[in-house]
């Protein structure tokens, strides 16, 4: 929708009286140029005002809406959203929608979160959605416990990591005890799946993508500090290489990682400079950080040739 504001820039000065701003489905256009969600931190509205930081250090001041300031807040809002639950590559239908309080635990580039807002219930994942680039994707089958304590849920992962959120009013309990069952359904459906396949040697460890996805998995080898991706999936074209230096924890990032991604896994291997080019995948790097943790392991990838076996026995035993 098409609004009238005057627009402050704050990396360049410029002001622009009764400009036209558009909110569209991937960012804001406005006179002094579009701004991708993908580069969008966090808008705030205040007394009449949204401030919206951008990772480049700009700040756009939206002021003068008038009766539109509103319609303005809400339509940002859930175009942000929306745009954020496709970067965390949502696909199934959503069961619950609420809104609520939430305290979103530290992660490698960002600080805990908490505030008000989005708090929606998919058949294998909760997802809360701040007005900041601090969406998540909480994978239910990962979680080790989720109880109600009053008006507050938490999920605790199985890597010690809480997410708390709640104050639902009277949705707060049906929205617990259904993370529960589905959370339950989740795990019980994976372990079924993963219990019907077979891996060879080199390779030890399994795992799958999304739940719903049950055609496609991977499988792991692993060397002393090193370890080999295969994916089993429409395109086996190559085996991809990590090191570490923390194997529990790698093993556990590795599988988030994979499940985060869902049909997604270029993401997994794809060089920086293409991520740039590619603004959702930004955003889904952004929101994960166990797809970050895999991204910063990555030691190349073994093509699919006459020499792939040999590579791979060498790179395993650390030649």
């Amino acid at each position: 929708m098409e609004y009238r504001a005057a627009i402050d820039i704050s990396s360049t000065g410029k002001h622009f009286d009764n400009a036209q701003l558009t909110i569209g489905e991937e960012g804001i256009k406005t006179p002094a140029g579009f701004f991708d969600y993908a580069d969008i931190i966090r808008f705030v509205p205040n007394n009449f005002r949204v401030y919206i930081y951008t990772v480049n250090n700009t700040t756009l001041t939206v002021s003068m809406l008038g009766h539109s300031f509103a319609g303005f807040c809400e339509e940002l809002a859930a175009c942000f959203n929306a745009r954020s639950l496709q970067a965390l590559f949502i696909e199934e239908e959503c069961i619950m929608d609420c809104q609520g309080e939430f305290q979103i635990p530290v992660t490698s580039v960002s600080p805990a979160e908490q505030g008000r807002g989005r708090i929606a219930l998919y058949p294998d994942a909760v997802c809360i959605l701040p007005e900041s680039s601090q969406a998540v994707r909480i994978p239910l089958c990962f979680a080790s416990n989720i109880s109600l304590d009053g008006y507050i849920i938490r999920i605790t992962m199985r890597t010690g990591e809480v997410y708390y959120f709640g104050k639902m009013g009277y949705d707060t309990k049906p929205f617990a005890e259904r993370c529960i069952k589905y959370a339950g359904d989740s795990v019980k459906k994976r372990n079924a799946l993963l219990s019907q396949i077979e891996v060879s040697a080199p390779y030890t460890g399994k795992g799958l993508f999304r739940t719903a996805d049950e055609d496609k998995y991977w499988a792991s080898a692993f060397g002393q500090y090193c370890c080999a991706v295969e994916l089993f999936t429409d395109e086996n074209t190559a085996t991809y290489l990590y090191r570490f230096t923390d194997r529990p924890l790698f093993s556990y990032r590795l599988e988030e990682a994979m499940e985060a991604v869902g049909s997604h896994r270029e993401i997994i291997f794809m060089d920086d400079d293409k991520l740039r080019q590619n603004p959702l995948y930004r955003m889904a790097v952004h929101r994960s950080e166990a797809v970050r943790f895999l991204r910063s392991c990555t030691a190349g990838r073994i093509i699919h040739t006459e020499s792939h076996d040999e590579k791979l026995r060498q790179f395993l035993s650390g030649n």
